[in-house]
C-alpha cells in the first residue's frame, strides 16, 4: 500500500502530517466517496489527540475532499471532473509562468531544471518512485516560483498539496509501465527546458500544450 513519504513531512505540524496521509488515501480511493470518517477513529489510527485530527479535517474540507460533520466527516473524493479542473488550473498557472520566461529568461532556472532532470534519471536507475515524483514536482514548482507573481503563487498554493499527492500516485503507475515510459516522461521535461531556452512565446506555448495533453492521459489511467 502506498503511503505518504515521511521525508516530505519534515517540519510540518501533526495535523498537516495526518492531512497528507488522509489526502493520499482519499485520492487513491482507499477511502471512498460516501465513507464516514470519525475524529475518534482517525485519532486512534494515528495515535494522537483529536486536536490535530480537527486541523487535518479542516484542511481537507477546504480542499473539497471531505464534508465536515459533527465529530467527523464524509468523504467526497476527487471525481473525474475534479481532476480535469485541477489540471485546467495547473495548465493556466504553468503556461503563464512559462510565458514569463519568454520575456525574462533565467539561466539560473534552466540550470536548476536540468539538475532536477538529472535527479529524475537517477531515481529511474534506483527504482525510486518517491525521489522521481518529488523531483518532477519540484521541476514544475521552480518554474512557477520564478514567475514571481503573487496572485499566481496564491492560486498554486491552493492546489499544491493535491498536485503533489496526484503526482505520487501517477508516478507509481508510470514506474509500473517500465523504463521506456519513464524515458518518455523525462524527454517531455527536456522539451520544456528547450522551449524555455528558445525564449520564443509560440514554441513555449506549443510545448506546454503538448505536455498537458499527455499528462491528462496518464492521469486518467492512474486514478480510480
Amino acid at each position: 500500500m502506498l503511503h505518504f513519504p515521511s521525508a516530505w513531512l519534515q517540519g510540518v505540524s501533526r495535523g498537516e502530517s495526518i492531512a497528507s496521509e488522509l489526502r493520499l488515501q482519499i485520492i487513491k480511493g482507499t477511502l471512498q466517496a460516501g465513507e464516514v470518517i470519525s475524529e475518534n477513529r482517525i485519532a486512534a489510527d494515528f495515535g494522537t489527540s483529536r486536536s490535530p485530527v480537527r486541523e487535518a479535517l479542516k484542511t481537507l474540507s477546504n480542499e473539497g475532499l471531505i464534508r465536515l460533520e459533527r465529530m467527523g466527516a464524509v468523504v467526497l473524493g476527487l471525481s473525474g471532473e475534479d481532476v480535469e479542473e485541477l489540471y485546467d488550473v495547473r495548465y493556466l498557472i504553468e503556461s503563464f509562468a512559462q510565458q514569463r520566461q519568454a520575456e525574462a529568461g533565467s539561466d539560473k532556472l534552466i540550470g536548476q531544471l536540468n539538475q532536477l532532470i538529472d535527479k529524475m534519471q537517477l531515481a529511474v536507475k534506483y527504482g525510486d518512485i518517491v525521489d522521481f515524483s518529488y523531483s518532477d514536482f519540484s521541476f514544475h514548482e521552480a518554474i512557477i516560483l520564478e514567475a514571481k507573481h503573487t496572485r499566481i503563487l496564491h492560486m498554486w498554493k491552493s492546489i499544491r498539496q493535491i498536485v503533489l499527492t496526484v503526482m505520487l500516485i501517477t508516478t507509481e503507475e508510470i514506474f509500473s509501465q517500465g523504463e521506456e515510459k519513464l524515458k518518455l516522461v523525462i524527454d517531455k521535461h527536456r522539451a520544456i527546458v528547450q522551449g524555455l531556452e528558445s525564449r520564443n512565446s509560440e514554441v513555449i506555448q506549443k510545448v506546454v500544450q503538448q505536455y498537458f495533453a499527455d499528462s491528462k492521459l496518464t492521469l486518467h489511467n492512474s486514478l480510480p
